[in-house]
């Protein structure tokens, strides 16, 4: 899994590949914080790289779902 994947990359993804990258993001973005929080990062940028993947998954999620709806 790679932080710093293009939204126009995770557009191209199935809902299953969607949710399953989205609950290993968020099992790393967990680890990260307890990791950080025992012994500092030495690129706290990562912390927030992850939040920005799990939000764009997020976002792709939710305009499928409004799609379907439409």
């Amino acid at each position: 899994m790679a932080a710093t994947v293009a939204y126009s990359e995770i557009t191209g993804w199935s809902e299953e590949e969607l949710n399953n990258e989205l609950s290993a993001s968020k099992m790393k973005l967990t680890k990260l914080r307890f990791n950080h929080a025992i012994t500092p990062l030495e690129n706290t940028n990562v912390l927030k790289e992850t939040k920005r993947h799990i939000a764009r998954i997020h976002t792709e999620l939710k305009k499928r779902k409004l799609s379907k709806q439409a």
